[in-house]
């Protein structure tokens, strides 16, 4: 009886070990590394989500590859909460501006104006849900969308 006390006991400390070692780690890779995230909704229609409310993907959220703030036209980016509305808009050095593929369907720049870089959370770089649409995203501008350049420059 004895040796089973003691292995159930040092089978529970090493758990706990593994535990507070474990813990600790996912946490830190999940928060600065990647994570994974269920896109919903229709905003970014016909990238992700193509079949509508009966489909919903989970994209791989790169957090390390935006630590420098470095992002192209096209890229497919997560932010964090934001929630004022600007109209007509400059965007200011260490800003971005963000829209959602499905124009009218998108709480995007359009409703709350230039986003600080701050705000940059990660950029989705693959689709991993459904498995028939599993496939790395690719930075893809529409046709119509080009840069409006002002008098300045």
């Amino acid at each position: 009886m004895a040796q089973s006390q003691g292995w159930l006991r040092r089978y529970f400390k090493a758990l706990c070990k593994g535990f507070f070692v474990a813990v600790p780690v996912a946490v830190t890779f999940l928060d600065r590394v990647a994570c994974v995230a269920r896109v919903e909704g229709s905003s970014m229609q016909p990238s992700l989500n193509p079949g509508g409310s009966q489909s919903s993907d989970v994209v791989l959220l790169n957090h390390w590859k935006v630590r420098n703030f470095e992002v192209q036209r096209g890229d497919i980016v997560s932010l964090v909460t934001i929630g004022h509305k600007n109209r007509l808009v400059k965007v200011p050095r260490g800003h971005i501006w963000v829209e959602g593929d499905h124009h009218g369907h998108s709480f995007d720049s359009n409703s709350f104006g230039p986003v600080s870089l701050g705000l940059l959370h990660a950029h989705a770089t693959h689709i991993l849900w459904p498995p028939e649409r599993w496939q790395r995203l690719e930075s893809v501008l529409p046709p119509e969308r080009f840069p409006i350049h002002s008098r300045e420059e």
